[in-house]
């Protein structure tokens, strides 16, 4: 005979789920203009750390943002100094991403506070924060997940995903932590 597998429900799932940090106006402000202007090509790019700042971010100097970077909610950011991040890369920074200095995120790297309990009856979420210290690399197409921190120094591979702490000095490759 065969186990009875429980799952969410999603219709029971709570309206808003997490803390935007921001009232409604800011929220449509900054959805509007990241998806108008601060992701095209066009748009200068060293213009976007003063956007982010104009929306409540935390930026240093010697930024470089690439077109096509994604931002959830800027107020939610903090970035040390001369840190690159590259084309495509998402930080979904539903809870605060602290990046620090000398950081390079490449190409399609994400960042994702975010996550739900799959366990629970109503797929709540279980958002953390995420830390990324100094002279850290998220190489291409790499993941960072929700309430991990990523040691100084340390490099997530390309396509590695990060789901626990990252010593620093350390590496993720393929999933393993070495």
């Amino acid at each position: 005979m065969s186990e009875q597998v429980t799952y969410p429900r999603l219709a029971t799932f709570p309206p808003g789920g997490y803390d935007k940090g921001r009232s409604i106006f800011w929220q449509v402000a900054w959805t509007v203009f990241q998806n108008l202007v601060f992701v095209k090509w066009w748009f200068p790019r060293r213009f976007r750390p003063a956007a982010l700042r104009m929306f409540g971010a935390t930026i240093g100097t010697g930024i470089v943002f690439r077109h096509h970077v994604r931002v959830q909610w800027p107020w939610k950011l903090t970035i040390g100094d001369d840190t690159w991040i590259g084309e495509d890369a998402w930080l979904y920074n539903v809870e605060p991403i602290t990046i620090g200095h000398d950081v390079c995120l490449s190409q399609g790297a994400f960042v994702c506070t975010g996550s739900h309990d799959h366990n629970s009856s109503d797929f709540h979420c279980t958002n953390k924060p995420i830390v990324i210290e100094d002279g850290a690399w998220l190489c291409a197409q790499s993941l960072v997940l929700a309430g991990v921190t990523v040691g100084t120094g340390a490099v997530v591979g390309a396509r590695a995903i990060a789901f626990r702490d990252v010593a620093p000095g350390a590496s993720v490759r393929v999933g393993t932590v070495s």
